[in-house]
Formats: C-alpha cells, sequence, structure tokens
C-alpha cells in the first residue's frame, strides 16, 4: 500500500493517539507519528507495518519550543501532502494546585495548549493553501467545567475545546475543517502518569476503549463536525450542566477529584 496522503499524530506512544495513528494508516494515510517515547514510536511503526500501513516515527518533546520548530522544519518538505493534523499530545497533573509542582503544570500548559497552537499555527495555512484537510484536537469532557484538584488540566482542555469551536468557525466554507473531541475517562496511562490513585473510580462514565473514542473521533472528523462526546452517559451529562448552577457543578467535580486523591502522596 503506498499513501498518497500524511496524517501528523502527536501523543502517538500510546493511548487514544496510537489507536487513532492505527486507524489512519488503516485508511491509506501515511503516518507522521509524533511523541517523546522514541521506543513507543517504534512499536507503532512495526504494529503499522504489520497491517501494509506506513508510518514515519518523529519523537519530539513537545513542551519544548525548539523541539518544536524542529518538527515543523522536518514536515514542511511534505506540506501539500499532510491531509490530516491530530492534535493529541496531552497529560494531566492531579492535587490540589498550591500541591502540585509547578515545573509540572508549566509543562502541562507547553504540551497541552502551546504545542497545540504551534502545530496548528504552522500547518492549517497549508492546509487552507490547499483548500482542504482535516484537524482533531483531543479536549475533554473536563472541558466544559472548572476542576478543583485537576485545575490545570480542566482549564488546559476549556482552552482547546475555546480554541478549536473558533477555529472551526474560522475555517468555514475554506475545505478545511476544526473538530474538538471530547471523551470521558479511558482506561490508559493517563491517570497514573497524572498521580490519580490506582483504586480511584473514574471521574467520567469509562465503558469505552481508546480504539473506541478514537473511531467515533476519526468519524466525527471525517463528518466535519466541529465537537464530538462520546458515549450517551458522557452526553447527558453535558446536557445537564447546562441547567446546574456552576457552584454546585463545580463542588461536585471537587468531591469526585478529592476521591481520587494519591493519599500516599498527599
Amino acid at each position: 500500500m503506498v499513501a498518497s496522503k500524511i496524517a501528523v499524530v502527536t501523543g502517538a506512544s500510546s493511548g487514544i493517539g496510537a489507536e487513532l495513528a492505527v486507524l489512519l494508516a488503516e485508511r491509506e494515510y501515511h503516518v507522521f507519528a509524533v511523541a517523546r517515547r522514541a521506543d513507543r514510536l517504534y512499536d507503532l511503526r512495526v504494529r503499522i507495518s504489520r497491517k501494509r500501513g506506513q508510518c514515519t516515527a518523529l519523537p519530539a518533546d513537545l513542551s519544548d519550543y525548539e523541539q518544536r520548530e524542529r518538527l515543523i522544519a522536518a514536515l514542511a518538505p511534505n506540506a501539500d501532502e499532510i491531509d490530516v493534523l491530530v492534535n493529541n499530545a496531552g497529560f494531566g497533573t492531579h492535587g490540589y494546585f498550591t500541591d502540585t509542582d509547578l515545573d509540572r503544570e508549566l509543562a502541562l500548559i507547553e504540551v497541552n495548549c502551546s504545542a497545540l497552537v504551534h502545530l496548528t499555527k504552522r500547518i492549517l495555512p497549508w492546509m487552507l493553501q490547499r483548500q482542504g484537510g482535516y484537524i482533531l484536537n483531543l479536549a475533554s469532557m473536563a472541558a466544559f467545567q472548572p476542576g478543583p484538584v485537576m485545575a490545570m488540566y480542566y482549564a488546559s482542555k476549556a482552552f482547546v475545546l475555546s480554541l478549536s469551536q473558533a477555529l472551526s468557525e474560522e475555517c468555514a466554507g475554506t475545505g478545511v475543517s476544526v473538530t474538538a473531541l471530547c471523551p470521558g475517562t479511558i482506561s490508559t496511562e493517563f491517570q497514573a502518569t497524572a498521580g490519580i490513585a490506582k483504586s480511584a473510580r473514574p471521574a467520567y462514565a469509562s465503558n469505552m476503549t481508546a480504539h473506541e473514542a478514537a473511531e467515533i473521533g476519526l468519524e466525527a472528523m471525517f463528518a466535519r463536525k466541529r465537537v464530538v462526546v462520546t458515549g450517551t452517559k458522557n452526553k447527558l451529562a453535558i446536557f445537564m450542566n447546562r441547567f446546574m448552577p456552576r457552584r454546585i457543578m463545580v463542588r461536585a467535580v471537587r468531591k469526585i477529584q478529592e476521591a481520587r486523591l494519591n493519599r500516599s502522596e498527599v
């Protein structure tokens, strides 16, 4: 299989990002997979090649501005073939704002927000010039309300959702679409990375695999939808949020997140 179109996928080393990369390769895209862990990207490349797909590994730490610039320079020779950009890279921190590490949360902003802006700022003009393309940004159920005890993560996902909706409107009629994927809790490495207790119950409905969430995201992206929330229970929760006083909602989130604290680290 020789792919004529390119899909750039960040955070492709595991979870939803890896599943998106595999699904895009199955759709005959040449996947340019970006992540910090080179060994995981190699595993992904092997996984895709076994299905006769094409994958180029581009290791990069997206919290670093210079590495992002080098990544963009590596992509530039293929600007005319980039049809899909998936901004999936991201991580969370868990704990009271005064207890969490400042450097870690500044890195969170760089990966969750700045990297998304940086790559989109460079790649979107290439798509607009060609009058075609798709951008999929990974937001979250967390994007719809403030999140005490995960304040920075929730805020970063609200940023992603807001920016995605604004860019979607700006791109209307250009042949380029922007979609925000808002999954609930998925069983991935996210919880361990964020420092959430292993025994903690999910913050949102979690009867979905990373593969299923990726399928929903791609279906919505290719349908040029602006926002997609995964799962019926999560969609209902978002609907109910419209009628719940913000103060009550924020207290409810705090109660859920406090119950998920890793007490051995508090």
